[in-house]
């Protein structure tokens, strides 16, 4: 399983951008998707995820501004990034958890990582 992750780029503060990530390869059934985020001299947090049925959860700090959701028919998931500060410059890492069958568990897939800058 291969994770392709797009549209990062430079906003200014206040601004908007759209994170996509594709999954493609082998693939039986994606469970959870989501997205984390690593700022430079930080760790990595997780910011985002979205089960297979499309319950969400979010951490604190984007929440009411960043929305995940993703298209099972196309193994892509979003991540709509509304009101961007400063503070959310970071490379931002999509995440697929994926089960080869009915009876194997999870394994966790990466993304290469998209970088967001927010200028202030």
């Amino acid at each position: 399983v291969q994770l392709q992750a797009s549209g990062g780029g430079l906003v200014q503060a206040g601004g908007s951008l759209r994170l996509s990530c594709a999954a493609s390869g082998s693939i039986f059934r994606i469970n959870h998707m989501g997205w984390y985020r690593q700022a430079p001299g930080k760790q990595r947090e997780l910011i985002a995820t979205i089960t297979n049925g499309g319950s969400t959860n979010y951490e604190d700090s984007v929440k009411g501004r960043f929305t995940i959701s993703r298209d099972n028919a196309k193994n892509t998931v979003y991540l709509q990034m509304n009101s961007l500060k400063p503070e959310d410059t970071a490379v931002y890492y999509c995440l697929a958890d994926h089960s080869a069958s009915t009876l194997s568990g999870s394994i966790r897939y990466w993304g290469q990582g998209t970088l967001v800058t927010v200028s202030s």
